[in-house]
């Protein structure tokens, strides 16, 4: 008798178990599913958006574990399971992580920080950020530090590269008289012996000014460090976006002072740059922020030409090449150059050179004319991808 009674207890625990799990298997699918849709709208673009998020099967129920910058995003979802009746553990982290201490800003120190895919030198150049940079802090790990940069870009810097600051010493940075690095490169130099270098300088490159000197500027790096720079190689900030024309031969002229720069992957500065950093450089410093890869270029402006009619172009415009999309696989864009005029474009390959759609031209580029994809107008286009430094600034 006993042993029969065991025996039933035992089955009906199994039954039991057996409901339980499929419960959780099939509210688990159901969470796995709104999750992806969630991401599907917020962040199909892990560059630019972080919402990693999961779900797992938990003794106790489900549990969603992961971490995300989108706060809005995570509260959706949580209402939405809870609306669907699945009741869960909630172990998702929201960023910036707590562990900073309120110092979720930070200023780039130098000339130009080299951000990483990951949190070791090691890993993959996937941009560049130039002194001055403002960029927001998500979290730490050891001695590195995961950023993101006014056009979004998210990745990894080490602790060399940027200035911590709190929401009071940013703005305080922000609202501080600068002057900003004209030059391609150069130098900031020691305020007693102007011989001594200081740091190397970047075009583009944002230093709080002090005072004015006879034929220098006295700055401030956002460390706290002094220095000189040539009253010829720099322009106060202000009256440099006052003056900007916004214009394609103003790009033409900026892209052209760049010759022979060498390409670099990741580069998005005057000391190496790839393809798509050139074009935001050469956009940068006419006073607007792109995108930075060529794969969201192409997704701002307005369409121009997309069947290889050159004749449309307009100086300034963007030229996306790459993979065609056929029956079974998607487009692919994979490089960009800027049209100068002339059959004629620019663009960082090898080095920033000049090339030719022209066959019966010296520096014919067969090679990318028989990629092409299409061209894109970004120079006073209203759209949301681009950011006009001047109307930022006011």
């Amino acid at each position: 008798m006993k042993k029969t009674l065991f025996h039933i207890a035992f089955v009906l625990i199994l039954i039991a178990l057996n409901i339980s799990c499929g419960t959780n298997l099939e509210e688990k699918i159901i969470s796995t599913n709104e999750i992806q849709s969630i991401k599907h709208i917020v962040a199909p673009d892990k560059r630019v958006a972080l919402f990693n998020v999961e779900v797992l099967e938990d003794p106790s129920g489900l549990k969603l574990i992961g971490e995300s910058n989108l706060p809005k995003a995570v509260d959706s979802l949580k209402a939405i399971l809870k609306e669907k009746g699945i009741q869960f553990v909630d172990e998702i982290k929201i960023l910036p992580s707590s562990e900073l201490k309120g110092k979720t800003k930070a200023v780039i120190n130098i000339s130009a920080a080299n951000l990483r895919s990951n949190p070791k030198h090691s890993a993959e150049l996937a941009t560049q950020a130039i002194l001055g940079t403002e960029v927001n802090v998500l979290k730490k790990d050891e001695d590195w530090y995961l950023i993101q940069t006014p056009d979004q870009y998210l990745a990894w810097v080490d602790a060399g590269g940027i200035q911590l600051m709190d929401e009071k010493s940013l703005s305080q940075w922000a609202t501080s008289n600068k002057i900003i690095y004209t030059n391609t490169y150069g130098h900031a130099y020691d305020l007693i012996d102007a011989t001594i270098r200081v740091s190397d300088l970047v075009a583009g490159s944002l230093l709080k000014v002090l005072e004015e000197e006879e034929g220098y500027y006295k700055v401030e790096f956002p460390d706290g460090r002094h220095a000189l720079i040539s009253k010829e190689e720099a322009r106060d900030y202000t009256s440099w976006l006052s003056s900007l024309s916004y214009d394609a031969k103003a790009l033409v002229e900026t892209s052209k002072s760049l010759m022979g720069v060498p390409y670099l992957w990741g580069g998005t500065s005057t000391k190496g740059v790839d393809c798509s950093g050139f074009t935001k450089t050469i956009y940068y410093m006419n006073g607007m922020v792109i995108p930075r890869d060529a794969s969201q270029q192409v997704h701002a402006g307005k369409p121009i030409d997309s069947i290889a009619d050159f004749s449309k172009l307009d100086k300034g415009d963007l030229l996306f090449f790459g993979r065609k999309a056929t029956d079974s696989t998607a487009e692919k864009v994979v490089h960009v150059g800027m049209w100068i005029g002339d059959n004629q474009f620019i663009h960082s390959s090898n080095m920033v050179r000049v090339s030719s759609v022209d066959k019966n031209a010296s520096n014919y580029d067969e090679y990318n004319v028989d990629r092409y994809l299409r061209t894109k107008r970004l120079l006073k286009e209203n759209d949301p991808l681009l950011k006009n430094l001047r109307v930022f600034k006011d």
